[in-house]
């Protein structure tokens, strides 16, 4: 056994760096998942804008229709297409499109505002990550030091 003490050194060096190699490539890692989670959040928070948008698209053709019927009716049921209620019913029509929309853009923003909130979120959990790894890799010098340090004095 005599034999091998010279190389205990090495070994301890060697073994010290490569620990302090997986650690920092392990936080490399985790701080690039979280980094990929936080891009597809904010594609997620994108593509609620764009649901947004299409969404009042679909209502501003269905608020079309609903005026071409409530129109008909008004017709049919022999007002006055230019009486006050006629006038009230075409009001209160554009005042519930004008709420629904607003809803819409609400709910949108607030979806939006969660999503970017989550990608910061991540963001910041990728760079405890690689933090952490570094930490990792500074208790691992500092051991492998005192490692090579004890067996210098043994030897």
């Amino acid at each position: 056994m005599a034999f091998a003490a010279p190389a205990i050194p090495y070994v301890v060096a060697g073994l010290g760096y490569a620990q302090y190699k997986n650690q920092g490539a392990q936080g490399k890692f985790n701080q690039d998942v979280q980094n990929r989670n936080a891009e597809v959040a904010k594609q997620e928070a994108q593509a609620i804008q764009d649901q947004l948008q299409f969404d009042l698209g679909r209502a501003d053709e269905a608020s079309q229709r609903a005026v071409g019927k409530t129109e008909v009716s008004i017709a049919k049921s022999g007002v006055d297409i230019g009486s006050e209620t006629a006038n009230r019913i075409r009001f209160a029509n554009a005042k519930e499109k004008e709420m629904q929309d607003k809803i819409m853009k609400y709910n949108a923003d607030v979806g939006t505002a969660k999503k970017y909130e989550q990608a910061n979120y991540f963001t910041i959990q990728g760079q405890v990550a690689r933090q952490t790894a570094k930490t990792a890799q500074i208790g691992t010098l500092m051991s492998t030091g005192t490692s090579l340090m004890s067996a210098a004095k043994y030897s």
